[in-house]
């Protein structure tokens, strides 16, 4: 997927997780529907393209829509060779302009990893996707180092 096909998909999803996706506006819950599908689907499909260009191996996208109270999550854990990333988009009930959580990982079954790491909704729109790119090839340069990354300052 091209880049700008990526920054698109970016701010598409910053968009989806300023509202409330936990909310089915009438539907009947019989599965994720509405904004929460959308959000789901494209959050799947951006995910497994920056794991391409990050250049990760071992890769694993994953969606959980949740409850019908709860926007549900994406997830991509992938591996380079010394160590990797985790990454997950989701809408917290506590602090919602945090929804891109982020940290290193030593494999891929390390559900705990390095410190908790948050891009905001307000750096999504932001940040360009080489900029992310960049960001997250940080984590590659230093080993998949478990240090704390600020980068969301």
């Amino acid at each position: 997927m091209s880049v700008k096909s990526q920054e698109t998909n970016m701010r598409r999803l910053a968009d989806l997780l300023s509202r409330d996706l936990g909310y089915i506006w009438g539907e009947n819950e019989r599965g994720p529907n509405g904004a929460k599908k959308t959000f789901l689907n494209l959050g799947k499909v951006f995910l497994r393209a920056l794991s391409k260009d990050l250049g990760l191996r071992d890769a694993k996208v994953t969606s959980n829509p949740g409850g019908i109270a709860a926007s549900g999550d994406c997830s991509l854990i992938g591996m380079w060779e010394d160590g990797g990333i985790y990454i997950q988009l989701s809408q917290p009930c506590c602090g919602r302009e945090r929804v891109f959580l982020y940290r290193t990982v030593r494999h891929p079954r390390d559900y705990t990893g390095g410190h908790n790491n948050f891009l905001t909704v307000k750096d999504m729109r932001k940040l360009s996707y080489s900029e992310l790119l960049e960001k997250f090839g940080a984590l590659r340069k230093e080993g998949g180092s478990h240090g704390r990354h600020d980068w969301a300052a």
